[in-house]
């Protein structure tokens, strides 16, 4: 029987025959969802109350379902292989810097449907973004270089 650890938050299973040569990664095992995150960079001045409320919603509509999936397959993870406990629901967090505000929306997905659902998450932050009218609004920076005879 192979080895059982956790990584990066998925269950790796390790043959014995790989146990010095490398991981083998099995998605659809014991726990078939992954943690993913989507960053949305923020202009500073945009009101954090209403960013923090637009992630947490579409969190609740797009995987609001599929995490109490996760949390109670999560739960027989934590005492089947005896690790430690994490965090299933949607969480939000902000970093800051000269630039721009960054929220990140952590969230658990099925790893077959990873790429569709930040797909849609992206999709609706931004749509929701645009109806604050102005309260929200997405930063970027650009770079213009002109060239002086």
């Amino acid at each position: 029987m192979g080895q059982w650890r956790l990584v990066q938050r998925r269950v790796v299973r390790v043959a014995n025959s790989f146990v010095f040569k490398e991981p083998v990664y099995n998605y659809s095992g014991d726990f078939p969802f992954l943690w993913d995150e989507i960053n949305l960079p923020v202009r500073y001045g945009s009101d954090d109350q209403i960013t923090r409320d637009i992630l947490r919603r579409i969190a609740e509509e797009i995987v609001g379902d599929y995490s109490k999936l996760a949390t109670a397959s999560w739960e027989n993870m934590v005492k089947k292989f005896l690790i430690e406990d994490a965090q299933v629901t949607p969480m939000i967090t902000m970093t800051a810097d000269e630039n721009w505000m960054t929220y990140s929306l952590r969230y658990v997905v099925d790893f077959k449907r990873r790429r569709i659902t930040k797909d849609r998450l992206y999709s609706r932050a931004v749509e929701e973004i645009d109806k604050t009218g102005g309260k929200v609004s997405i930063a970027s920076s650009s770079t213009e270089i002109k060239v002086i005879p």
